[in-house]
């Protein structure tokens, strides 16, 4: 036997036969088979139904006749017995009609309790209207009390099974007590009600809910399936310390950003483990789960909303439009990728220099978006020959150039290669776009760049004022979107400190006064599409992203919210500055002023005026340092951005 004869046979396919039919088929099969029911268990449902109409159709007659055996009439005893096996008939045909034999008691909810409702009645009226046909009588009376009882007898027996299980559930939780995480929920809504439901049911998770906390005062002393709710977020480190609470769930999806900072500032204190639902998608789709939640993200505690965009202008400028992303792969690249899939852009073109980032990206997209024409190319904006031929062949209309190198520890140790990267792959990409007609280029920037300490903030610097040079002589609009430091990203801080944490510390931090501006991913991606919607060249678009954070603050932050303790779980380490790092990051330099725009969360930086001779001059000293290796690149960089200090 051939490898595919066998292969035939072992499935059982016919070779004519269509794969997908036979594919179908075994799913009704399995869908019939897993719905069978033992016999056994059906069998001990039908005779225990049966002693139950027996039992309810006597015990209707002797209590009609108060309890006294002698004083009911031979008639209705007669009636009685002539009508028992007709009576029991009638009832399991209607039990069978409404499904009492095909249901699956050990998870009975009211569904089920309606359909025993349903049964019962249709069984009491049929016996009623069978005696008043064959011209025989019983008490009026008998009915309603041999409907109760009936009722009453078939949920004992189908609810019995679920009773025991609970039972015995809850025999196993004491045994298991001692090994069991003890958990407050926050929220006594339907995401808090489901997480409940499931750690009740599941042998898998073992949590042991304590206590519920709501600020609705109306819940205060209530019960939510069996568990109190204790108080609102002030009673929180009471609570913690009285039910002795490990872990912290937070389960309310729909709570503002700022009403979850301020629930999560109480929490982390506690030291106790949190973690939450991640959106209040999770609660419309119907996926609220233990499996759902998450550790809570230091971005929770960011304390604003996230930067909102209109997204009908992001749509129009985007739609059926031909977009280049080059460094497409990285946090910010792919991230943008991800959003302008959604808008049906014409044709995505990801242009990055590492394959494997690529390679993520691209199967990502090809999963979510399989109509999306997606071309991935492997390629280096620093090559003019190569990003040429990528511009004469796509031919973009829309270019976000996200490649670049950003690490400032890094660059200070190999100058010459920020300033190849960023300066001249921006140089050479912007070049091309100009030469074939694209209708904007969108830079993306970073906070660095204002008043640079170190040499990947300066490079960027002057990749704002190459895109300012390039605005002037072009008919592609050119702008730049400077933000600060992305939560998240590849190289930030978040990563390294959960790292840290995850090893048993030390977390460490360069200094205990260090301020840095955050964002999410998404709210830098957000500005970036915005600001394409606005461009009219040579802007440089800044977000408001609130107040600054200390980074020790953040570290502390993350430390409590993974459910240590500060100094005595995990230590803190104070490494000093790093070269080229500065204290503070400045969004905007005093001189360019500030433009709002139809975003409150968006101004624009006022272009700083410069001679394009002389820069272009200084471009070409800079590249010809750059590739000889020259030592004074520093000094070159200095030349051209007069606010750069360096040591």
């Amino acid at each position: 036997m051939t490898d595919l004869t066998k292969k035939d046979s072992d499935t059982g396919m016919n070779k004519n036969m269509k794969p997908g039919r036979k594919f179908k088929n075994n799913i009704k099969l399995k869908d019939k088979f897993s719905l069978k029911i033992p016999a056994n268990r059906i069998i001990s449902l039908i005779l225990m139904d049966i002693m139950s109409v027996a039992a309810a159709s006597f015990l209707a007659l002797y209590i009609r006749y108060d309890f006294n055996f002698f004083s009911i009439s031979e008639y209705h005893l007669d009636v009685f017995e002539k009508m028992l096996p007709v009576n029991i008939l009638v009832t399991l045909v209607m039990y069978f009609l409404w499904k009492l034999y095909q249901s699956v008691w050990r998870y009975a909810s009211a569904s089920e309790l309606i359909n025993i409702i349903f049964a019962t009645t249709s069984s009491a009226a049929v016996l009623q209207v069978i005696i008043l046909l064959s011209e025989d009588s019983l008490p009026r009376s008998y009915y309603p009390i041999y409907w109760f009882l009936l009722t009453a007898a078939t949920c004992m027996i189908r609810f019995g099974y679920r009773i025991l299980r609970i039972i015995n559930s809850k025999r196993v939780e004491k045994i298991r007590k001692n090994e069991s995480t003890n958990v407050m929920i926050i929220g006594a809504g339907a995401a808090g009600n489901a997480i409940i439901k499931e750690i009740e049911f599941s042998r898998y998770v073992n949590l042991d809910v304590k206590c519920i906390i709501d600020d609705n005062p109306g819940c205060h002393g209530k019960y939510m399936r069996g568990i109190q709710i204790v108080g609102g977020r002030d009673y929180i480190p009471e609570a913690v310390q009285k039910y002795n609470v490990d872990e912290i769930i937070f389960a309310i999806p729909s709570a503002s950003r700022q009403t979850r900072k301020e629930i999560l500032e109480i929490c982390k204190e506690t030291g106790c483990k949190l973690r939450t639902l991640p959106g209040m998608y999770q609660l419309i789709n119907g996926e609220v789960s233990v499996a759902k939640l998450k550790d809570v993200d230091i971005e929770d505690l960011l304390g604003r909303d996230p930067i909102k965009i209109n997204t009908e202008e992001v749509f129009e400028y985007i739609n059926d439009k031909v977009i280049m992303v080059t460094g497409g792969g990285g946090s910010i690249g792919s991230e943008l990728c991800r959003q302008i899939a959604k808008h049906d852009p014409k044709q995505l073109i990801i242009v990055d220099i590492y394959e494997n980032n690529a390679y993520e990206i691209q199967q990502e997209l090809l999963r979510k978006y399989p109509k999306l024409n997606l071309v991935v190319l492997v390629a280096s904006v620093r090559n003019t020959s190569r990003m040429d031929g990528i511009f004469a062949k796509y031919r973009p209309n829309i270019v976000y150039h996200a490649a670049a190198h950003k690490h400032v520890p890094l660059m200070e140790t190999s100058p010459n290669e920020a300033i190849k990267n960023n300066v001249f792959g921006t140089y050479k990409t912007a070049q091309a776009a100009d030469k074939y007609g694209v209708d904007r280029f969108v830079l993306i920037s970073t906070d660095k760049a204002v008043n640079p300490t170190n040499i990947m903030g300066a490079s960027k610097r002057i990749c704002e004022m190459v895109i300012q040079m390039m605005n002037r002589k072009s008919k592609t609009n050119f702008v730049a979107v400077r933000f600060g430091n992305v939560l998240g990203s590849n190289g930030s801080v978040i990563p390294l400190f959960k790292k840290q944490i995850a090893e048993g510390g030390p977390v460490t931090v360069t200094d205990p006064e260090i301020i840095r501006y955050f964002m999410t991913i998404p709210e830098a991606v957000s500005l970036v599409l915005q600001a394409g919607a606005y461009a009219k060249g040579g802007e440089i678009f800044v977000l408001d992203m609130g107040e600054p954070m200390k980074i020790l603050d953040l570290a502390k932050n993350l430390i409590k919210l993974s459910g240590y303790k500060v100094g005595e779980d995990i230590e803190i380490k104070f490494t000093g500055l790093r070269p080229g790092e500065k204290m503070y990051e400045e969004r905007l330099m005093a001189e360019e002023g500030m433009q709002s725009t139809a975003n409150k969360m968006i101004s624009i930086g006022k272009p700083i005026e410069f001679d394009d001779a002389v820069f272009e001059k200084q471009l070409e000293k800079l590249y010809a340092d750059a590739i000889h290796e020259s030592d004074s690149i520093r000094e070159d960089v200095k030349a051209i951005v007069k606010t750069y200090t360096y040591n």
